[in-house]
């Protein structure tokens, strides 16, 4: 084919086109040829009007409109499919006129795509004509005749959906009264293309057979074909009358054509259908033309009528009604008994094949009209016709449907009540007749049917009902005495057989079950039709039935309506069925009945019982019952005598058969299933004369020890059905069932408290089913039985619930709690007024207490809990709606809140109790604000209930640990000059949670949901006071929670749980405006100071509050003074938020105050001790200018201090001393830094010295007294005086030179010298024995704020200091060293610090041990003189205190993270004991790596070979991959220099604080990747060694992590160490290039040059590092590689940096030129690891060896020979 790129032929300039083709051959032709209409030939051009050519085409039509039309004649169906949907959307959008241009074209295209093969295309064409039709409107009509015809075809669519698209269009153009003349407009061209279609088409005609495929093309014709067929009879039954006769010439060409007949049998099914469609078309709009045609017609039809396909099926049973009603003469048309008939007959045997609901209602119309010349002779003709149907229903077909089997059923009962009426001349012949309907067909049927358990359902029963009563009617009726003869001859024959029948399949033993139920229900239908429920019931499966379904509801509700199906309404209807019924009916029940009970009697057989059950159910007359008795006396002539005295008692046939007969069976205990035998009860009590007769036979059964089934099903059928329950109401009112069942009740309850046997459960819960029925079922509003039994047995219920709650833990509750449950919840929905029963409410409280504690203390299941909370649930909403209509008050709300009450207040409660408690809470409030009208009140009254009273709020108050102090008092936010008071319980093993916590919680989420509900109206001040205050508890308790400093699990799960249940404060201001709830905590706070200034201060943080709405607050500054308590701590809470006027002003106070003060007002809360807390509150945070009143308050304590030295505490024991002077110390000392810091006016020599000499004095004091440090006030007066010692070493450690200009002369020496000194001799010792007096300090206690102040103070300790410490001499047996005595006891003194648990001692420690670490490897370094070359690979200790530490922190550790697998982070609590053992372990690692960084390039082989051989190294790898987070970002505060690249914890530095606790989430992964980050740096080639060395998922862990975050890092500081490097080699010249990671090095000496370039790998320092050669002169090849392996090797190997790589590398060529030989076996004149030379010589071949590399050669050889000449070594 031509592709796009081929060579053209010559000449050949222009692509070929289809478009030009035909431009070409309509400027020769005038016309495009060939494509016009579809007759088969040029010439026959048919009704398509040819279009014109295509220019005109070009000039008229609008170009997009051009453009469709173009892709509309293309073949691919999307392309169609597409343009036609567009071609819609032009016509729908375009203006008319526009839309006009089309029309003369649109006839061609719509008459061939309207018969397009694909029916998407179909169906769019038909919706684009519409569009087009709305466009143009009567537009159309010149075209109208050339469509007409193909749109009659295209609204007979096989595809419905363009079916009906067709017919909307047509509507559309025409309404439906004009419809009939728009077609006779066009009916002759409408009948020329159809007959077109019927007669001359072919599928090749309609298609091209060149591209369309067979199949397709025969679909087509197929469909064509259909279409044209039901368009005839479309256009038929459209056309008006007046206008047929003009077709008749037309269609009688048509008929006369053997073609058209010929589709009756066509094998396409739908042709077919079509086809027979058209006849009865035919037959009912032109009846002449079809008896002209008769001959062709009947035939056609007829003899089709064993057509067994779906399709044809009904139009071809509509055409043979219509045949043989329009032409009389038919049957002469066609050979009825051999053509007709056993077609007929075969289709009836097999059941209509599946289409029994579309033929059978047809054969009553069709046997009528059957001729009697045909019929003949009647009786075979009858036989032969029902035969087949009874044959046909007993294919598996027919009965598998109900459907089907019942139209069968139905035809055959037609058809044989046709049969019976037939009049038949002969009398005999007519017997005959009946006799075979009866006898061989009907009984037969029956028999069929009700042996067939699918068809007992049918209709069959009820029509043969039907049929009997229209022959009794014809009896009765009759005047002729012959008919009235026939047609009883008719119905005794009927009887005598159906008794003969029944007999035979109830006279046997085993008879089956199911067939005696379907005579029963037989019998029962057959008298009395009515009652019985109709078969419409045919999915009763899925379908409920109105009445059904109201029936069970109202049930439910406790009101019964009556059923239709209720069993005596039958006695009725039975007074009107006729005689003629009832006689031989009553007849057939006596005889099966007298069958029955020999079998009962002589045989025990269950079956015959329940079959007599079912019977009497229907027929329970006296007759039946003597019937009955006489029959078992036959049986036992014993029971006689017994007989007679019952017989004096009642006359009654029944109650005879009663005592005689059903008492015994209903006491047999085997019985399983006693439904039916309460039926007979039923029956009997039918038969009874009245109701008191009724209630003694019903008092005596219950007396006697029946089983409790009995009762619950006498009950439960009397619910169902009105009449029964007439029956039976006096006894249920009655006392006997009464007692009973407050027994039952009783025995119930006491069993479920017992264990009981698996056997009893289920007789136990029909019990329970039983009490629930009887308490819950109300009808008329009456409970079934009498009030006061209900109310007793409810006391039973309740009582048994308490036990069981109180039981819980013995005995296996759960079956009896369950049914108490159900019991009360159908009792509570169910009853109304129920719950203002005294009992019924202590039911209800009960269950509420069961729901509102933790399960897993009563043991009951989560589904339990779930059904008791819904039993309550629906109690209390039924409460609510009683409490409504009457107004009484509830003992529930009242009982109930009492004891929510006592529970929240007894401190007994966990934080799954609480949370249980208020759930439930929520649960009740919520039931109860439902309550129209009344909520607000009873949801305020029981919120009130459960609130305490002011003594209440104080104990719980005081019942709360003062742990809480410790944290402000140490952070200064509180001052305090007394004891504090309250308990002291230590929190840390509690397990409940205080009565404080829980109240205020439940509280808090009762009001939130008042708020939430809009119950508090908005002027209500009182309820506002309360809800503020239950808030304001609420803020108190998780204040008290924020202050602890380590607050148990317990108290963290609360604040979970709050948070959960959205318990919060941020909730309450969303929901009400918060400023009367500050004010409300700022009395209290004024009032009472302590937790509530800082819950003050909280609220004031949380709400932003501004300047002005704090002086609503506190009206005046002055307003606080005189200062109490209360009011102190106010304002030092509120300090942080006064404006700086205020400040000012509040600062002038104190100092005017502090300027009067006596001697006695020194340490009282409103002297000097108030002021001076005031004025360091204000001065903390540096917010106000009045720096020059500082030196002036220092010159007014240097006055006190002269006047009264004895109330500053130097050096004294403060055994004795008051509260009130540490306080006033406290403040003393705390306000000395402030002034340092703040203070710019310089200070006096007296003043330097009061201060100097006041902090050491202080420190003594601190130092004596370590034994008091558990006083909380001592313990803060420890701190603040090491705090102050800080801060004066901070001052003079920072001080810049222009402020040591200011300073007094000597001040600095003397500080070096004497004070500086002083401290650390003091505080160094006091640490050695505060950590030995306490070998663990648990970070909640107190002994850590000391140790935390006592640690900072100690960093500032110098290395000197620290050399010439006065510590105890310390030394450890057996310990290796080289160290001096004073070193070595600082040593084992500190290092075993770093195992104390506490995070500020080991900090300070690790500090102080940091100074010294470069100090030490020099006294190893002056021994290594002493280690020879002779041992091989010697190793040697770093310091051994050091050593062990980590021995035993690696034991320990080791259990912690054994479990974690290496490359998981294992997340470590801050502050617990793991942390601190993590923390000592990496700050000791930090250390020995510290000391191995200062130690020369030889003690690091040492050391790294001891570290070897400990494995310690490859320990600490393994752990710090467990430590280190997967992706160690870096959240906190970073360096000021902006940089893009994110920072991770290897960019930035760690600082560790002995104070510093932010973060301390972060602080050991930061510290692990540190470690990590130093021993890459300074360890790279031991790394490498573990590496490599590691299973390949660790492998590939710490390759990817290292590439990924740490070589980037490492590179670039190599680098950059390289570039920066002041090392400065002869002759070697270093370049750096940082962009490509590699160094240069250059070395020249005399001529010769050599350049080596060192590539680091991007994994540095886990790859190895690469060696290239850049440009040599004057050196050997094989020189060459060796120094190049050389250098590789020393980078590879050697513990250090780029440049001691190089370095060495260079010795080693030095020593080459110097002349020294190179070792043989490592071709190294410096060794790689040692860095020795070769010493050791062989005396043959004289050639000297490194000692190490000669140990290596005879090891791995296992011989003794020098290595070149094979001679022994000496």
């Amino acid at each position: 084919m031509g592709g796009k790129n081929k060579q053209r032929t010559k000449g050949n300039l222009r692509p070929s086109s289809s478009g030009r083709a035909a431009e070409l051959l309509a400027k020769e032709r005038g016309t495009v040829p060939g494509f016009i209409g579809f007759g088969t030939s040029q010439s026959d051009l048919g009704y398509v009007p040819a279009i014109q050519g295509a220019e005109e085409i070009d000039s008229l039509v609008d170009a997009d409109f051009r453009m469709v039309l173009r892709k509309l004649s293309k073949r691919d169906i999307t392309t169609k499919l597409k343009a036609m949907q567009e071609f819609g959307t032009m016509c729908k959008e375009r203006e008319a006129e526009v839309v006009k241009g089309v029309l003369p074209y649109w006839p061609r295209i719509y008459c061939k795509i309207s018969l397009d093969h694909d029916r998407r295309v179909r169906e769019a064409t038909q919706q684009s004509f519409e569009q087009l039709i709305l466009k143009v409107k009567k537009h159309l009509a010149p075209y109208l005749k050339s469509i007409m015809g193909y749109w009659l075809i295209a609204q007979c669519d096989t595809y419905s959906p363009a079916a009906s698209a067709a017919k909307v269009a047509f509507e559309t153009a025409f309404p439906s009264s004009k419809q009939p003349e728009a077609l006779a407009f066009c009916k002759d061209e409408i009948l020329t293309v159809l007959q077109d279609h019927l007669l001359k088409e072919t599928p090749d005609t309609l298609s091209d057979p060149q591209t369309v495929p067979e199949e397709e093309r025969e679909a087509k014709f197929f469909r064509i074909l259909t279409c044209s067929l039901l368009a005839l009879k479309k256009l038929l039954s459209m056309l008006p009358k007046k206008e047929m006769h003009s077709l008749e010439e037309k269609l009688m060409s048509l008929l006369s054509q053997n073609k058209f007949w010929k589709y009756s049998k066509h094998s396409v099914p739908q042709v077919r259908s079509a086809f027979f469609e058209l006849a009865s078309a035919f037959c009912q709009y032109l009846p002449e033309l079809v008896k002209a045609e008769a001959p062709r017609v009947c035939p056609a039809v007829l003899l089709s009528i064993d057509d067994s396909d779906a399709v044809v099926c009904p139009a071809l049973w509509e055409a043979v009604l219509y045949a043989i009603t329009t032409v009389e003469d038919c049957w002469s048309h066609v050979n009825a008994k051999k053509g007709v008939l056993p077609k007929l007959w075969t289709v009836l045997r097999e059941g209509g094949r599946g289409l029994a609901t579309v033929i059978y209602p047809n054969l009553l119309p069709f046997i009528s009209k059957v001729p009697p010349g045909i019929a003949e002779p009647k009786l075979e003709y009858f036989r032969t016709f029902f035969s087949s149907i009874i044959q046909g229903l007993s294919s598996e077909r027919a009965i598998a449907s109900p459907s089907e089997s019942s139209a069968i059923i139905i035809a055959f009962m037609e058809c044989l009540r046709f049969a019976v009426l037939q009049k038949i001349d002969e009398k005999d012949d007519q017997r005959q007749i009946h006799q075979m309907l009866i006898y061989d067909q009907l009984i037969p049927l029956t028999d069929a049917v009700l042996k067939e358990p699918r068809l007992q359902n049918g209709p069959l029963f009820y029509q043969i009902a039907e049929t009997l009563s229209s022959w009794e009617a014809k009896v009765e009726l009759s005047n002729d005495d012959s008919t009235d003869e026939d047609f009883q001859k008719l119905l005794s024959n009927f009887w005598d057989h159906l008794l003969k029948k029944c007999v035979l399949h109830v006279d046997t033993l085993d008879a089956d079950e199911k067939l005696l139920f379907a005579i029963s229900g037989m019998l029962e239908i057959l008298q009395n039709p009515k009652s019985a429920t109709k078969p419409n019931n045919r999915k009763s499966l899925k379908i409920r039935f109105t009445d059904e379904d109201e029936s069970e509801r109202n049930t439910e509700n406790g009101k019964l309506t009556e059923v239709r199906n209720g069993d005596f309404e039958i006695q009725a209807d039975l007074q009107h069925s006729s005689l003629l019924r009832k006689e031989p009916l009553e007849n057939l029940v006596c005889n099966l009945a007298e069958l029955t009970i020999v079998y009962i009697n002589e045989q025990k057989s269950e079956q015959h019982l329940k079959f007599l059950s079912a019977l009497l159910n229907s027929f329970s007359s006296n007759r039946v019952f003597q019937v009955l008795l006489e029959q078992g006396n036959d049986a036992s002539s014993a029971q006689a005598e017994s007989q007679n005295e019952i017989k004096t008692y009642h006359e009654s046939p029944s109650v005879q058969f009663l005592y005689m007969n059903l008492i015994t069976w209903l006491k047999e205990d085997w019985r399983k299933d006693t439904h039916f035998l309460v039926d007979i009860l039923y029956s009997v009590l039918n038969c009874c004369n009245s109701n008191d007769e009724r209630k003694i036979i019903l008092d005596d059964l219950t007396k006697m020890d029946l089983k409790w089934i009995i009762f619950l099903q006498i009950i439960q059928k009397a619910c169902s059905s009105t009449t029964k329950l007439s029956l039976v109401s006096d006894w249920l009112k009655g006392d006997t069932l009464g007692e009973r069942l407050v027994m039952l009740a009783d025995d119930l309850c006491h069993l479920g408290l017992k264990p009981i046997a698996a056997s009893s459960e289920s007789s136990s819960s029909e019990r329970w089913t039983l009490l629930s029925l009887v308490l819950s079922q109300h009808i008329k509003n009456e409970s079934l039985i009498g009030e006061t039994y209900v109310e007793r047995i409810i006391d039973k219920l309740q009582a048994a619930l308490s036990k069981a709650r109180d039981l819980s833990e013995a005995g296996n509750t759960e079956p009896s709690v369950s049914f108490i449950c159900d019991v009360a919840s159908s009792f509570f929905s169910s009853v109304k007024g129920c719950l203002l029963m005294p009992s019924s409410e202590d039911l209800l409280l009960t269950i509420f207490q069961l729901c509102a504690q933790r399960q897993d203390a009563m043991h009951l299941t989560d589904l339990l809990v779930c059904k008791l909370k819904h039993t309550w649930m629906s109690g209390v909403s039924s409460l609510v709606h009683q409490l409504r209509s009457m107004q009484k008050q509830s003992t529930f709300l009242h009982k109930s809140a009492l004891w929510v009450k006592n529970q929240i207040q007894s401190s007994s409660l966990d934080v799954k109790s609480l949370q249980v408690l208020i759930s439930a809470v929520s649960d009740l409030l919520s039931q109860l604000m439902e309550a129209d009208g009344q909520s607000a009140y009873l949801v305020g009254a029981y919120v009130e209930r459960v609130t305490p009273n002011k003594t209440e709020w104080r104990k719980l108050h005081e019942s709360l640990s003062t742990e809480w102090m410790h944290k402000p008092l140490l952070e200064g936010r509180l001052s305090m000059n007394c004891e504090p008071s309250g308990s002291c319980v230590k929190l840390c093993g509690t397990t409940k949670l205080p009565g404080h916590l829980c109240t205020s919680a439940l509280l808090s989420k009762m009001v939130l949901l008042v708020l939430e509900n809009g119950l508090v109206r908005g002027n209500d001040d009182a309820e506002r006071k309360k809800i503020d205050n239950i808030i304001a508890e609420l803020l108190y308790s998780l204040q008290w929670i924020e202050e602890l400093e380590n607050p148990p699990h317990l108290l963290l799960e609360y604040l979970h749980m709050l948070e959960e249940m959205h318990i919060t404060y941020e909730k309450f201001s969303t929901l009400s405006n918060t400023s009367s709830l500050q004010q409300t905590i700022f009395d209290r706070s004024e009032e009472h100071g302590r937790l509530w200034s800082l819950t003050m201060a909280k609220v004031i943080r949380a709400e932003n509050t501004t300047s002005c709405e704090m002086k609503q607050l506190f009206k005046t500054t002055e307003g606080f003074l005189p200062l109490t308590e209360g009011k102190l701590h106010t304002l030092q809470c509120l300090s942080p938020f006064l404006i700086e006027e205020e400040k000012k002003e509040l600062v002038f106070h104190c100092v005017a105050k502090l300027m009067t003060c006596t001697q006695t007002e020194l340490s009282s809360t409103d002297g000097a001790f108030g002021c001076l807390s005031i004025l360091n509150s204000c001065l903390n945070d540096r917010s106000i200018d009045c720096d020059h009143l500082l030196p002036g308050i220092l010159k007014i304590i240097i006055s006190w201090k002269n006047d009264n030295e004895d109330s500053f505490l130097f050096s004294c024991n403060l055994k004795e001393t008051s509260a009130q002077l540490l306080g006033f110390n406290i403040e003393m000392i705390r306000y000395l830094p402030l002034l340092l810091k703040y203070s710019t006016a310089p200070l006096a020599d007296n003043e330097w010295d009061f201060i100097m000499c006041s902090m050491l004095a202080w420190l003594e004091t601190t130092s004596e007294n370590r034994s008091l440090y558990h006083v909380p006030l001592v313990q803060i007066f420890a701190c603040v005086s090491c705090d102050l010692a800080s801060a004066l070493s901070a001052y003079f450690e920072a001080a810049a030179p222009e402020t040591t200009e200011n300073l007094p002369a000597n001040l600095i020496s003397e500080w070096k010298e004497f004070f500086s000194e002083g401290i650390h001799n003091l505080l160094l010792p006091l640490l050695v024995k505060v950590t030995g007096e306490t070998k663990n300090a648990s970070e909640g206690s107190f002994q850590n704020s000391v140790l935390t102040s006592l640690g900072e103070a100690l960093t500032y300790i110098s290395k000197d200091q620290l050399l010439n410490h006065k510590l105890p001499a310390k030394f450890v047996a057996g310990q290796k060293t080289n160290l001096p005595d004073k070193l070595q006891t600082l040593l084992n003194t500190l290092s075993p610090l770093l195992l104390f648990r506490a995070r500020p001692v080991q900090i300070s420690v690790y500090h102080m041990l940091y100074k010294l670490m470069p100090e030490l490897p020099k006294f190893d370094d002056e021994d290594l003189k002493s280690y020879g070359d002779e041992e091989e690979e010697s190793a040697l200790s770093p310091p051994a205190a050091l050593m062990s530490v980590l021995a035993t922190q690696e034991l320990l550790l080791e259990n912690i993270l054994e479990c974690v697998p290496v490359g998981e982070f294992a997340v470590i609590q801050p502050l617990s004991d793991e942390f601190c053992l993590v923390l000592g372990y990496l700050l000791t690692w930090k250390l020995t790596l510290a000391f191995f960084k200062a130690a020369s390039s030889q003690l690091r082989v040492l050391y790294s070979q001891y570290l070897r051989r400990t494995k310690s190294l490859n320990k600490l790898l393994y752990h710090l991959f467990r430590l280190m987070p997967e992706n160690p970002v870096f959240s906190g505060p970073t360096s000021e220099v902006p940089n893009k690249d994110t920072k991770t914890f290897f960019t930035e530095e760690l600082h560790l604080d002995v104070k510093g606790t932010g973060g301390l989430s972060s602080q050991i992964p930061h510290l692990a990747c540190s470690v990590y980050h130093i021993t890459l740096k300074d360890l790279p080639a031991m790394v490498r060694l573990w590496w490599n060395s590691c299973e390949k998922r660790v492998f590939n862990v710490v390759d990817k992590f290292t590439s990924k975050y740490v070589s980037s890092v490492l590179s670039s500081q190599e680098i950059s160490a390289v570039q920066t490097s002041t090392q400065l080699f002869n002759g070697i010249m270093v370049k750096a290039r940082s962009a490509a990671r590699e160094v240069i090095a250059t070395y020249s000496v005399d001529d010769i040059f050599i350049e080596l370039i060192i590539q680091l790998p991007s994994n540095y320092p886990l790859g190895s590092i690469t060696v290239e050669s850049g440009k040599r002169v004057g050196v050997a090849v094989q020189q060459w590689r060796n120094w190049m392996l050389q250098l590789s090797t020393y980078l590879t190997h050697q513990n250090g940096s780029i440049m001691e790589g190089l370095s060495l590398w260079k010795n080693n060529v030095d020593k080459r030129f110097e002349g020294i030989e190179d070792c043989m076996i490592c071709f190294s004149v410096i060794h790689g690891s040692n860095y020795s030379l070769p010493k050791k010589a062989c005396r043959t071949c004289k050639k000297k060896f490194h000692s190490a590399c000669l140990y290596k050669w005879f090891t791995s050889s296992n011989k003794s020979t020098c290595p070149l000449c094979r001679e022994t070594f000496f």
